[in-house]
């Protein structure tokens, strides 16, 4: 029987590595931080992400700050991150939204941070959990891939598994499970050839569950 409270006990307990973004987010509580961050990570390696987020914070930390950086700084700064160029330029150009319709402050509703160009539903849940610390749920590919391995939710693309993790997960587990599971998926669970002989918690794998 799959036991969600104590799989996520295990998982926290099992010291995983974590990856160079997840330590990212807990680092930097900035709402502000967290957005343009997780926009630089969008179809981009960890690896990658981390060192060209330290560096744009360099140039600007703030809203008021990035809207006047040079697009072309902002492009250095970032290189090589995936189409770094447009990024510079939807970062500066969220920055003056920001300052002109919203006093320079990230609002804490889904719906408005999804107004925001190449802002979708996973971005908006981050800031809203790392940056805010309210309750919302994360999904990405390690989200959507684990909880359909374990059998957890049985659904066809992360939108869906959000959707049924808010009727389904604990609410106490909805800020954690995104860094918990990442770090489980890059490190065990992941897309192919999954560690399965060192999974903490395959006894609740659905492979096993029948």
């Amino acid at each position: 029987m799959f036991d969600i409270d104590k799989v996520v006990e295990i998982l926290e307990k099992s010291k995983q590595p974590k990856s160079e973004f997840v330590k990212l987010m807990d680092d930097f509580k900035s709402p502000y931080i967290v957005l343009i961050s997780c926009i630089l990570s969008l179809r981009t390696k960890d690896q990658t992400t981390y060192p060209a987020t330290l560096r744009m914070l360099k140039l600007a930390k703030t809203p008021q700050e990035m809207m006047n950086v040079k697009v072309e700084d902002l492009e250095r700064a970032i290189y090589p991150v995936g189409f770094y160029k447009n990024k510079a330029k939807q970062i500066i150009e969220l920055s003056k939204e920001l300052v002109e319709k919203y006093n320079g402050k990230v609002p804490c509703d889904i719906d408005e941070l999804c107004k925001f160009k190449g802002v979708g539903r996973k971005t908006a849940n981050l800031v809203l959990s790392q940056g805010f610390n309210v309750p919302a749920i994360c999904v990405d590919v390690h989200v959507h891939r684990i909880f359909n391995r374990l059998g957890y939710v049985k659904t066809k693309n992360p939108e869906e598994t959000e959707f049924a993790l808010r009727e389904k997960l604990p609410k106490k587990y909805w800020i954690l499970i995104n860094s918990l599971l990442v770090t489980f998926g890059q490190n065990i669970c992941k897309p192919i050839k999954p560690l399965c002989d060192k999974c903490p918690i395959e006894k609740y794998c659905a492979k096993l569950i029948k």
